[in-house]
């Protein structure tokens, strides 16, 4: 490459920096915070999740957040919020950082606070580059919904209502989830439909441990040579099952 190019290149991606920094970016679904309203705006939710970062965050890491962010807009409860965290100038927002023990390296740091408790949010520490990691840990720890492809609302609460449910009425939420896929007659959500239905006979057949060899199953199918589309329904099947997991935590 001659070194003209390198230098087209390199202008390139300052300019493109530069103009990232001065203007940066909206996402959908999510609000900015700052010293000055973190408190006031936290303490009127029932749930926010709030990423601490670097100012004018880019890359992985921020499409991941962008998805999460887009994930809640229907759920009226949840909250998604940033805090851009400045280590130059007047460091801004830094004293909120401090206050939460995030530093620097830790970049993104998401933390999830609850019905207006301010002192003592929850640390997530999974993989900040895995959106469905995110949207399990505030579904996990906020009981709310988060619409994840291939999921359908009222099957996970029918999913949910058949963990916590005595053994001797399992059989008959099997049975309502089933009525309910009636009204599903073609296309994806047919397809989950049936999914959640089949997935519930199997649990109450073989029990709790069907969940996870399942899982294990399907991952392994994905990860083979599929089609786009054939690995998009196993991803979807994944979303279902990830449903079940959650709530087989719960009732351990």
């Amino acid at each position: 490459m001659s070194s003209t190019a390198v230098m087209v290149g390199f202008l390139f991606v300052t300019f493109a920096t530069l103009f990232h920094h001065i203007y940066g970016e909206i996402v959908t679904g999510s609000v900015s915070l700052n010293s000055g309203v973190f408190d006031k705006i936290v303490q009127k939710h029932k749930a926010v999740l709030v990423k601490f970062d670097e100012t004018y965050p880019y890359g992985k890491k921020q499409d991941v957040f962008k998805e999460v962010a887009k994930a809640s807009v229907l759920q009226p409860d949840l909250l998604v919020a940033d805090v851009q965290v400045a280590d130059y100038g007047d460091k801004d927002n830094n004293d909120l950082a401090e206050r939460y023990g995030i530093k620097k390296e830790n970049f993104p740091a998401y933390r999830l606070f609850l019905d207006s408790k301010l002192d003592d949010p929850i640390k997530f520490t999974a993989s900040a580059e895995n959106a469905d990691d995110i949207k399990n840990f505030v579904i996990r720890e906020t009981g709310l919904w988060l619409g994840r492809p291939g999921c359908i609302e009222d099957f996970d609460k029918l999913v949910k209502q058949f963990f916590e449910a005595p053994a001797d009425k399992r059989a008959e939420i099997v049975e309502n989830a089933d009525k309910a896929a009636e009204k599903f007659t073609e296309g994806e959500e047919k397809t989950s439909a049936e999914t959640y239905v089949k997935t519930l006979r199997k649990v109450l057949e073989k029990g709790n441990d069907f969940v996870k060899s399942e899982v294990t199953r399907v991952e392994k199918l994905r990860s083979g040579k599929v089609s786009d589309k054939k690995k998009e329904q196993l991803s979807n099947r994944l979303n279902i099952l990830t449903t079940f997991q959650l709530n087989v935590k719960d009732e351990l």
